[in-house]
Parts: structure tokens; sequence; C-alpha cells
């Protein structure tokens, strides 16, 4: 499968602060804005020239435009109306807003989050083996029997970019960690059976699909199934449901971390990597007052930095670094409990 390229929006909207939000909402989740304009500054030529796959149309100021009228009746491209005044991008309404609109704009041009097909196969081609972090002494000296259920457990988030971001923390952390990993990964579907030995290959740590009825064990990932939604027991086995993920993410960062924490609470934790949108902070605060850490990538070694960025401005994120860097800080974590 080719990666597609990114879908084209033409955004008319009358306010210019709606712009802007819609330009950086549009653009971080990975959207190419050919137009954005203010209806008032546009003709029927600028209009007839703009090759777009569709137009968002966000009219706060008036009810009606003849050129907007004049739009429908002549293109061929698909004519969304917006969700309404977007929130401030801090606000606890914008996770809402946001996952309306993309919503709507996955099921009419796609979800540009999930071409990280190219990127697998380079990851499966990838010969190097890193070198590894070493192992700390207070650790090596704690009895840890391999497969044993994790009370421990750790989700790793990622979009556009995550599985090279995710294989490289996972080829510098070493085995005989206390913890267990939940993966979730936007991605799409026909890249999920590739997506284990892709980011585990050079590792130490087993990286599994889901499994029904069963606990997430020390040294293992769990991938998150794209199509079900995983949660736990209240014994701490994987629940696999019968019902898809909330849309429209697949799976859905928030709900798995809401489901990690409920069951888990201080005893969880979130690595937001390299990702498009802003999944994963309308349940941050939630992760916060149970007691979970929230780390992110650091911007600069993110292909794409959105879903950090969200996280980080906030003001959930504790720590932020390069994979390895994030790999040696749970390492330094791990050892301070167990001494």
């Amino acid at each position: 499968m080719t990666e597609r390229s990114a879908a084209r929006i033409a955004v008319i909207a009358d306010t210019s602060l709606q712009r802007h939000v819609l330009q950086q909402a549009l653009t971080g989740s990975g959207y190419q804005v050919v137009l954005n304009s203010d209806p008032a500054r546009l003709d029927e030529q600028a209009l007839s020239a703009c090759e777009t796959d569709l137009w968002l149309v966000d009219l706060a100021q008036s009810e009606d435009s003849p050129l907007v009228d004049s739009l429908l009746e002549r293109t061929s491209a698909p004519v969304l109306f917006g969700e309404g005044h977007a929130p401030e991008r801090h606000s606890e309404h914008y996770p809402r807003w946001e996952r309306r609109l993309f919503g709507k704009l996955k099921k009419l041009v796609g979800d540009p989050s999930q071409a990280v097909g190219p990127s697998l196969q380079a990851l499966l081609a990838e010969a190097q083996r890193p070198s590894r972090l070493d192992l700390p002494q207070v650790l090596a000296d704690t009895p840890l029997v391999a497969g044993e259920p994790a009370r421990q457990v750790w989700l790793l988030a990622a979009s556009l970019g995550g599985p090279e971001a995710v294989k490289a923390f996972l080829d510098a952390l070493p085995g005989g960690l206390p913890v267990g990993f939940v993966y979730a990964q936007h991605i799409d579907a026909s890249f999920e059976a590739a997506l284990p030995q892709a980011v585990g290959r050079h590792s130490q740590w087993h990286v599994n699909p889901a499994r029904q009825g069963d606990p997430v064990r020390c040294g293992e990932v769990v991938v998150a199934p794209i199509s079900c939604e995983l949660g736990f027991t209240d014994e701490g086995q994987m629940r696999i449901a019968e019902r898809a993920w909330p849309e429209p993410y697949s799976p859905s960062i928030d709900q798995m971390m809401l489901n990690l924490a409920q069951h888990f609470g201080g005893s969880c934790g979130v690595i937001a990597f390299s990702g498009m949108g802003s999944d994963g902070s309308a349940a941050a605060a939630y992760v916060k007052r149970q007691g979970g850490a929230i780390w992110t990538q650091r911007a600069d070694s993110c292909v794409c930095s959105s879903m950090p960025d969200s996280l980080r401005e906030g003001g959930y994120s504790s720590l932020s670094g390069d994979p390895r860097e994030l790999a040696a800080a749970l390492v330094n974590h791990l050892a301070e409990q167990c001494s």
C-alpha cells in the first residue's frame, strides 16, 4: 500500500480567530489547507481556481453568503459546514469540538494519521541493532519472574511518526523491568498485523496482540486492537469489548487512558510520542487525578508534534525527552521506586 497524500481542505470563515484555530487544527492533524479566507475577500474566479478535496464553511457573523450559495451549486467537492465557534485551544471544550470536526472529516476525506505503512516497511528492513541502556543494580538484584502479571502498566500512545519513536524507545529499554506496556497506535487496520514485529524486532520486549482474559505481563508490550475497545476487569485482566472505540480515533487514546487509569490508578503512566491532533488531552486530567504520570516526546524529535504539544500546552506533561531519554527516565523512575 502506498502512502496517501494529505487531503486538501479549503476554509471559508468570516472571523480571523476562527480561521486561525481551523488552520492550526487542520494542519496539526495532517490535512493540507489550500485556502483560508474571509468570504468577503473571495470572488467567483478564486473559487473556480481552488483545487480542493473539501470545502469547510464556518459563518459566525452572517446567516448566508451569495458566494457560498454559488459554491454549493457549482462544486463537485463535498461542502462541510463547521462546528460553530471554536473554543480556545487549551479549554476543556476544545477536544470535544475537535473530535466532532475530525469525525466528519475522516468520513468525507479520510484520516491522514493512519498513513504509516511506508514507515513500517522501513522499520522492518532496518538492520541496525541500537545500543541498550544498562539495567541498574537495584533492579537487577530485585527478583522478577519473567511473565508475571504487571502491577505497573504504562501506555505508549502514538500517531504519525509513532512506530519509529516507539521502536527507538523499546530498543533502548533493557529487559528485566517490573512493568508492562499497552501500545495504542493510530494506524490503518491493514498494517495492524505488521506493527508488533516492526517495533519489537530489535528489543528485549515481547510485542503481542491483546489477549482476552489475560493480564498485561512484565516484559511485554500489548498492542491495543484497532477495531475493538480494550479495557480491564476488576482483577486486571484484559477485556476486549465487542464495541468499537469512540469516534473518530481507532484506537482512541483518550479512552485507553481512561480505561488504564480507572484500573491501575497511580500505578499507571502515559508516554505520548509523535502524532497528529490532540487525542489524549481530554483524558489527561483524569489520569493525573488518579495519580498517573504523563510524559511526552520532545517536539524536535517528532515527525509530528501536535499530540505531545497539546499535552504540554495543557500543563499535563511532567517530563519531555527524545525516545532514548524517555527510556532512560523510565529506568531511573523504576529504580527509584525499588530503592
